[in-house]
């Protein structure tokens, strides 16, 4: 009997996660540089091969959820009577509230070791172009409309704006949940003043 591609992308999706959570385990006890790809694959008992499989390199093992797909699905799939950036700051929030407390603190993990290894911050600018054109074809599938130059602007200077609105070394807000939400809520507000998605023509 063949396996469904249901289950298949489940299964896939679960090593995925798995690898990822070890290696955040591993770069907090050990720390970033010293783990090495090897370890990780022990730990979350796969081989070396099969991380490369997911992760092409041990930068993208932090990087690869800047934006994640099911944010993405959230927003699309977000209230119609919500404005974009309504819809995204929605999508964040119930994404947030969703996550378990271990996997709520391994999130925040990652974004610190984005702000404080070197390799990590230059290869996040180099992520950020997938979420920008992540967001922009989702915003093409929410509004039913051509990903034209003023959705793909739009979508950079979103994801670019909340980059830049980072959170800083809080341990507070790092660790609470609720706390994040508001924050995530208040920029988003703010960017809801400064950016407009001008109409299609």
């Amino acid at each position: 009997m063949s396996t469904s591609p249901g289950l298949r992308e489940r299964k896939k999706a679960r090593t995925r996660a798995t690898i990822q959570r070890e290696a955040l385990r591993l770069f907090q006890r050990d720390g970033y540089a010293t783990t090495s790809v090897e370890a990780i694959a022990a730990a979350a008992e796969v081989s070396p091969s099969t991380f490369f499989r997911y992760f092409p390199t041990k930068e993208d093992v932090v990087l690869t959820d800047f934006v994640d797909e099911t944010t993405i699905e959230r927003f699309v799939e977000a209230p119609a009577e919500l404005s974009v950036l309504e819809a995204l700051t929605y999508a964040v929030r119930t994404g947030i509230a969703a996550l378990p407390e271990e996997d709520f603190e391994l999130e925040h993990l990652r974004n610190r070791l984005i702000r404080d290894v070197p390799e990590l911050r230059r290869g996040m600018m180099a992520e950020m172009v997938r979420p920008m054109e992540l967001l922009a074809t989702a915003i093409g599938q929410r509004l039913g409309r051509e990903v034209d130059d003023d959705v793909k602007m739009f979508a950079g200077a979103v994801i670019g704006a909340l980059a830049l609105l980072a959170p800083s070394h809080d341990d507070a807000l790092d660790y609470d949940p609720h706390a994040m939400i508001e924050t995530i809520i208040e920029r988003m507000e703010r960017l809801d003043r400064i950016l407009t998605l001008p109409d299609p023509g």
